[in-house]
């Protein structure tokens, strides 16, 4: 039986795992002990390592007995660990959504004959792989995705849960956000041109520039406006915009009686209790993809919409289930050989591919989670 390695056993790498462990051999490593018990009670066949996994130099020995790798761990460790599982020549999907360029690895996964698939969630994920899929179906002017996960109860002051660290979540609030204009790359500071849109299910949320683009800044030159925003509940915004204005979210290190302390590190860990998002909590994610452009001739705009719940019959989280499952999708291209080219690939790179679309988009319809098209055709 095929072997898989998932690293990282937090909510999303556990669904990951869970999912995988239904057609193959699935062993779990983390260094959580909580976080490994947690998902050895759901499944007691997924097999639990526990390891420091930011011990690069061990993976070459540790990824040996594995024929795939899926990397679930925090955005911060990203990077390196792909790139140590590249270097130990492993076929890898990622979700870590590291805030470097995964293109720059493309050349030693070429060299060491590695197939990377890298952003396989939400948005980082699904917006590519559908603006990927449309740019090879008509010339694309325009590209905007609005994207977030929220509880479904509002508790203020937040109004908002995490299903990952909070400190990557701050990171979409302090990285500055670029985004294509007439063309141009432009830059500016994240939580910005807000404005509220109105979703049938979801209701009235705000939404604000972030860095979400990422590969695509570099994969798609020739579309002329493309961008990126982040959903939250009205309010969000400018609580968030407090807590950067008193210097809660600063990275650089601070001096309190003797003792060094980086804010933002400080601020994630008591944010933690207050984002740490339940085990059974309910909440949903919301993402509207807009894609316009010339087809044959004529004008013409795709609109995508999702929007999906926490799942009671398998008490999973939304997030987890629309990440993890993208995840999950992606690994099974690899697994089953319909996509085999070597190097880094962003989604784009694999939407392009129609079988690869279609593939992904079904397997998650399987998994109930279901995104929804219209066309306007002028």
């Amino acid at each position: 039986m095929i072997k898989i390695a998932v690293l990282g056993a937090g909510m999303v790498g556990r669904t990951i795992a869970l999912d995988l462990a239904k057609n193959y051999d699935v062993t779990s490593i983390d260094i959580s002990d909580t976080s490994l018990s947690v998902l050895q009670n759901k499944n007691s066949k997924i097999k639990i390592l526990k390891k420091d996994l930011s011990n690069h130099k061990s993976y070459p020995e540790l990824l040996l007995p594995f024929d795939f790798i899926v990397t679930a761990v925090p955005g911060f460790m990203g990077y390196k660990t792909v790139e140590a599982v590249i270097l130990s020549k492993k076929n890898v999907a990622d979700i870590s959504f590291f805030p470097e360029n995964a293109l720059d690895l493309d050349k030693p996964a070429k060299e060491n004959n590695v197939t990377a698939i890298v952003d396989c969630g939400v948005a980082p994920g699904m917006s590519n792989l559908i603006l990927g899929y449309y740019n090879e179906q008509m010339k694309i002017e325009n590209f905007e995705c609005m994207v977030g996960g929220l509880p479904k109860e509002k508790i203020k002051p937040f109004e908002y849960k995490a299903p990952f660290s909070p400190i990557d979540v701050i990171e979409e609030y302090i990285r500055p956000a670029r985004f294509i204009e007439n063309g141009k790359l432009i830059t500016k500071a994240a939580l910005t041109d807000t404005e509220l849109i109105n979703f049938d299910k979801a209701g009235t949320l705000e939404c604000f520039n972030t860095d979400g683009l990422r590969s695509l800044l570099f994969t798609m030159p020739g579309i002329k406006n493309m961008k990126e925003k982040t959903l939250r509940y009205p309010g969000h915004i400018d609580l968030m915009k407090a807590f950067i204005a008193g210097g809660f979210f600063d990275k650089e290190k601070i001096d309190y009686k003797g003792i060094k302390i980086s804010p933002l590190e400080f601020s994630s860990a008591v944010l933690f209790k207050q984002w740490k998002l339940g085990d059974e909590e309910e909440e949903f994610t919301v993402m509207q993809i807009k894609i316009s452009g010339n087809e044959k001739g004529k004008q013409k705009t795709v609109v995508y919409d999702l929007y999906d719940e926490y799942d009671h019959a398998t008490k999973t989280s939304s997030m987890a289930r629309t990440t993890g499952y993208t995840c999950t999708a992606a690994l099974n291209l690899l697994i089953k050989n319909l996509f085999n080219e070597k190097g880094v690939f962003p989604p784009e790179l694999i939407g392009k591919h129609a079988q690869c679309f279609n593939f992904i988009l079904d397997y998650l319809k399987e998994r109930n989670v279901i995104y929804t098209k219209k066309e306007i055709q002028v």
